[in-house]
């Protein structure tokens, strides 16, 4: 099993043994691709999920510093903090594998806090606007988190 994420498709592909990949469309960053601290911008190369968060989770759960924080996304708690970065329902923390071009230093996906998330609905899906990280509808991220395992491969491909 393993997750290719296409920068220029917008799209994240889960292939399975035996059975049809199931593709998704995301929402990468909109800096575009690019490996170094604070950029902005979402790192390519091979990656694994290293850690799964938000198991049990209801849907639209919100997470704040990886911990859910109690609430549920909705308009008016989307009034109430307008410059959040909405991570929601599920987040599969992306760490690199490969020396020099998305891990140690200041290169690595892991300390950058790389995820692959759920965001609201609202948010377009198919076009570059996170801030590095693999956006994802929260109905999809649910499916996606649900099919695979910690340490499952992650490719981020121009």
């Amino acid at each position: 099993m393993e997750i290719r994420i296409s920068l220029k498709r917008q799209q994240l592909t889960l292939y399975r043994e035996g059975k049809e990949p199931l593709t998704y469309s995301v929402s990468t960053a909109l800096r575009g691709a690019g490996e170094q601290w604070n950029s902005g911008c979402t790192p390519r190369g091979r990656h694994h999920v290293r850690i799964k968060i938000g198991a049990g989770c209801p849907l639209n759960s919100v997470f704040v510093g990886r911990r859910y924080s109690g609430e549920i996304y909705s308009e008016p708690l989307a009034r109430q903090y307008p410059d959040r970065d909405w991570i929601l329902s599920r987040i599969l923390w992306l760490s690199g594998d490969e020396s020099g071009l998305n891990r140690g230093g200041n290169i690595d996906t892991l300390r950058r806090m790389i995820y692959i998330h759920g965001t609201p609905d609202c948010e377009p899906m198919g076009v570059p606007r996170s801030h590095g990280c693999v956006r994802m509808r929260s109905g999809d991220v649910m499916d996606l988190f649900e099919r695979v395992a910690v340490g499952t491969t992650v490719w981020i491909e121009e």
